[in-house]
């Protein structure tokens, strides 16, 4: 199963509303949402939960405090936890001012995130 084109179209809106300079661009099985050409948040579906989750990427000072909410867990999507991003299961995103409350914190790091190197 792919991920959630409903949580997806949610995203989607919650960025245009917020007037983000943002594109959508399928990778890591998911699709991920990009700001100003980095990667800002994303929805994944965990194939061995059998659920959606949301990737935001919201920087390590921001970390410390979300990490505590409901559905909030480290990115762990190779293995080992990465600095900065976490996973939120539905529980931690389902209400509208939930979501808000995750893009906002990736909308407020993404200026300081730095950008990927480019392949040639």
């Amino acid at each position: 199963m792919a991920y959630s084109e409903y949580i997806a179209d949610r995203i989607h809106q919650i960025l245009h509303e917020k007037r983000a300079n943002f594109y959508a661009k399928k990778m890591m099985g998911g699709l991920c949402f990009m700001v100003d050409d980095k990667m800002c948040c994303g929805i994944h579906y965990d194939k061995k939960k059998e659920t959606d989750l949301l990737m935001a990427r919201i920087g390590e000072l921001a970390y410390e405090k979300a990490i505590d909410r409901e559905g909030c867990h480290p990115m762990d999507f190779t293995g080992r936890p990465m600095k900065g991003y976490v996973f939120v299961t539905a529980d931690g995103f389902d209400l509208d001012e939930d979501l808000e409350y995750w893009i906002q914190l990736c909308l407020d790091f993404n200026p300081l995130a730095k950008r990927s190197k480019k392949r040639k």
